[in-house]
């Protein structure tokens, strides 16, 4: 794996190459120094990066951005921290070359409190089934009764205080308590008074900023009293309530013991299953506990994200193993241990992972806390799809180190979540499937959601085509099973998850347009006629359901005002992004239809999609600000998917794409990207947020409406954000304010519908795109903005579609390897100067006319038609006067 590579705070420069081998520098815009303690660790510690080589990128060396591990046993790079009693700690990068080992002893028995002891509470929340099934109870009652693993629990969510108060049978001499807690959620806020004799109450502690569990609180002075107030006035909030939660109070101040651990790195985010080689043990049966996470910033004891939690299981935030005397080769798969008892979830995507000598109180008498480990080495057998060089079909370069970097680490991240749908790996919220099992999908992110969603394949399944498309399979069997899971009305579900019934607008649209993806990037004929019914019936049943008198989807109506969208938001009626998207649907259904012959249905969807960008037009369109509404109701906004969607399908013609985009420029720009929408009238920070989702169809926007620059500022200025920032490499769900994780640490720090920036760079900046089904026919139309070079292959059904250009001084050349059984146009770019251009020597376009059949020029292009297969250069020269 690469080596890391401490970024530098201030500007950064773009190596740019041209063809002779002058070495030109382009400053790149500041990032401002607060900016990484915004987002987490700088890349020293967190962000893997390869070191730049002196003179930039060189042509055709493309192998060295590639991301995937050499094979599928992964090992880590470097230890970061280890605490407790442990030695040799590297020794666990160096299997068979040392052991590293920990060491806990056998702690105390928790003090207890005198026979007779009584606590109350403000307010106890009731009975449940808890989290895993199993009846539990919140009374106060369980913060004495010596078991850790009941707990009190209020009944206030977000109410402070919270009070709890213990009674002792005769009045004892204290110096301090412990509050245990409960990892979902520890008080960080509360006071301690004591009783005094004949009545009132005295402070004796208070506690501010607490983050731990096990919380010793020493007195300010001993007090001998038989009652005791525990006050809380705040508790964190971890997505599970923010409840006060106590499951132990002890009447003495205990410091924990720093329990070993060990923690080690994998450089970059990985995914797959856990294998450690434990060569010996104490005789007690020691516990493990494995945390993991995709950053730093939430490496705890607990990991950033468990699918067990999520689901209700009883994972505590950890996965479990207890070892041997013998010692055992253990892999981390999905279940318990032993008798119900020690837990493990098995699939993981994280970069770090901490090892701990340490287990569950419940997990008791199979795994102890306490004792010895011995581990010999630490692994991953990792299981998503392992992309070296060799399996790259489609490939890019260009003279811009950055770019070629952005454009592997998305290749990396939905390569993380091209995988193979298994039962005990994806979402638990009812998301598995039988018609899906065993089958190769694109999950969305490579910890969660692991399910597929098809507005995900709208960027990834690009993604795929472009890299690896000899596994479309993984794309064609998420659409063939939504397909059959279609509802009788014409809905189509937007993923297996919660059985199928997940409410969702816009979902069904990207069913729609990622089929007519799939079928153009291969070809498959036979995929097209089996779901074009599904076609017809998710386009002539359901969506007209939806639409109002003006011809717009409206949302509310047909009993959608619970529908959800990509971002689950709160929007109503007549929304831009859902009509603008509906056009594309229609438009991209016609030319299906074309392909298997129903003319009809073609004709009559493009007259459907004509009246949509009409009625879009005039009723979405707000003059006063030069963009398109987000919804025709509620406060005004303005929405990057609707205002984007709408220039790149064509809904805005180039006077308010220009216009749409500019307003973009002004009100959402970020060091971090572009937010997805221009104010907070939807929720809190809205203006902050940055979906890469939603960014790539406003990039694709600028691209095509002749804003190249402004397009590679958006894209560097997004991935460069994700790249420099932990974890590094991989492409990230959403970014918060600050460039925060959106999400905290449920955020997705490798999700394939952030991959965008591939299929940008290929098809637009490369400029190689094709225009019907299995690329019979195709288009180069580079958008080479201040890139000096850039060359690339796209694989097609018929071989590999080839393009090389080079932009230097008042010239353009352009090579195009066309394979055969295809054909296309060549559109090279003029910058609206009076140019020459020539083939081969031969004299193509003299400045005002063409020389040959089918050459044409206008909109700062000439345009060569009809190349068939072979090689063919041309060249780009200002004309002499």
């Amino acid at each position: 794996m690469p080596e890391n590579r401490t970024h530098d705070r201030g500007p950064r420069r773009r190596t740019v190459v041209t063809a002779g081998a002058l070495t030109l520098t382009a400053l790149a815009a500041a990032r401002p120094a607060e900016a990484a303690t915004a987002a987490g660790p700088e890349s020293g510690a967190a962000g893997a990066r390869p070191p730049a080589r002196a003179g930039g990128p060189r042509r055709g060396d493309w192998h060295r951005y590639v991301q995937a591990p050499a094979s599928t046993t992964v090992r880590p790079v470097r230890i970061t921290e280890s605490t407790g009693d442990v030695s040799d700690p590297e020794a666990l990068l160096r299997p068979g070359g040392g052991r590293t080992v920990l060491r806990r002893p056998q702690p105390k028995a928790a003090p207890r409190w005198p026979e007779g002891t009584t606590a109350e509470a403000s307010s106890a929340h009731a009975p449940n089934n808890g989290n895993d099934g199993n009846h539990r109870t919140y009374d106060a009652a369980n913060a004495i009764d010596g078991d850790p693993e009941t707990f009190w629990n209020d009944d206030t969510e977000r109410g402070f205080p919270d009070v709890l108060t213990l009674t002792v049978p005769a009045p004892i001499e204290l110096s301090g308590i412990t509050v245990v807690s409960n990892a979902d959620g520890v008080p960080t806020a509360f006071t301690v008074e004591a009783g005094r004799r004949g009545g009132g109450w005295e402070t004796v502690a208070t506690v501010t900023d607490n983050d731990v569990v096990q919380c010793a609180v020493p007195f300010s002075r001993t007090v001998t009293t038989d009652r005791l107030r525990l006050t809380v006035t705040a508790a964190q909030d971890t997505g599970k309530g923010v409840f006060t939660r106590v499951n132990e109070v002890w009447p003495e101040a205990v410091e924990p013991a720093a329990p070993p651990s060990v923690t080690v790195d994998f450089g970059k985010v990985v995914v797959g299953h856990p294998d450690i080689r434990f060569t010996g043990a104490s005789a007690n049966s020691p516990g493990v506990r494995l945390a993991f996470s995709e950053t730093r910033e939430f490496l705890t004891d607990r990991s950033d994200f468990t699918r067990s939690d999520q689901a209700g299981g009883t994972g505590r935030g950890t996965d479990q193993f207890a070892v041997p005397a013998a010692g055992a080769h253990w892999k981390d798969t999905k279940g318990f241990q032993r008798d119900g008892k020690v837990f493990a979830d098995g699939l993981h995507g994280f970069r770090y992972l901490r090892i701990t000598l340490d287990a569950l109180a419940s997990d008791a008498p199979v795994a102890q806390p306490w004792g010895r480990v011995d581990i010999d080495s630490v692994s991953l057998d990792f299981t998503a799809y392992l992309g070296t060089p060799s399996t790259y079909r489609g490939w890019f370069l260009c003279s811009e180190d950055d770019l070629n970097r952005f454009w592997y680490g998305a290749s990396y991240t939905n390569e993380l979540v091209t995988d193979t749908f298994r039962r005990d790996d994806v979402d638990p919220r009812n998301a598995w499937s039988d018609t899906l099992e065993g089958k190769l999908v694109l999950h969305d992110g490579a910890k969660r959601d692991r399910d597929p969603y098809v507005g995900d394949l709208a960027v990834s399944a690009r993604t795929l085509y472009l890299t690896h498309d000899d596994t479309a399979a993984a794309a064609r069997n998420v659409l063939v099973d939504l397909a059959d899971h279609q509802r009788s009305d014409g809905w189509i579900p937007p993923a297996s998850i919660s059985g199928y019934t997940l409410p969702l607008f816009d979902y069904p649209l990207w069913w729609v347009t990622c089929g007519w993806d799939y079928v153009l990037y291969t070809g498959d004929r036979a995929y097209a006629s089996r779901t074009y019914p599904n076609l017809v019936k998710v386009l002539d049943t359901w969506y007209p359901s939806v639409t109002d008198s003006a011809g717009l989807l409206s949302k509310g109506l047909n009993d959608t005002g619970g529908y959800g969208d990509y971002a689950f938001l709160g929007r109503t009626g007549r929304v831009t992004y859902y009509n603008v998207l509906y056009v594309q649907a229609l438009n991209d259904a016609a030319r299906l239809a074309d392909w298997l012959g129903h003319g009809a249905d073609a004709d009559r969807w493009r007259e459907r999609a004509d009246t949509v960008a009409e009625a879009v037009n005039a009723h979405l369109w707000d003059a006063s600000a030069g963009a398109y509404l987000d919804s025709g109701t509620g406060a005004v906004r303005h929405a990057q998917d609707g205002n984007a969607l709408a220039v790149v399908a064509g809904v805005a013609g180039a006077d308010r794409a220009a216009s749409a985009l500019a307003h973009l420029d002004a009100t959402t720009r970020r060091p971090y990207g572009n937010a997805f929408m221009d104010n907070d009238t939807l929720f809190a920070d809205a203006s902050q947020r940055v979906y890469a989702f939603t960014s790539y169809p406003e990039i694709v926007a600028r691209f095509l409406s002749g804003r190249a620059d402004s397009a590679l500022d958006q894209i560097r200025r997004t991935y460069d954000w994700m790249d420099r920032h932990d974890p590094g490499i991989t492409n990230w769900e959403g970014i918060g304010p600050g460039g925060s994780l959106y999400e905290g640490a449920y955020t997705s720090m490798a999700h394939g519908w952030s991959t965008g920036v591939l299929p940008a760079l290929t098809h637009q900046l490369l400029g190689a795109s094709p225009l019907s089904p299995g690329y019979a026919t195709w288009e180069v139309r580079p958008h080479p903005g201040d890139v000096a070079w850039a060359q690339g292959e796209l694989p097609t059904p018929h071989g590999g579609l080839g393009v090389e250009w080079t932009q230097t001084g008042g010239e353009f050349s352009l090579t195009v390897r066309v394979p055969a059984r295809t054909r296309g146009s060549v559109a090279l770019p003029t910058g609206g100067r009076d140019v020459v251009v020539r083939a081969g020597g031969r004299l193509l376009w003299d400045g005002k006319r063409g020389h040959v059949k089918g050459v044409s020029g206008g909109d700062g292009r000439v345009t060569v038609s009809d190349v068939g297969p072979g090689k063919h250069t041309f060249a780009v020269s200002l004309r002499q006067k």
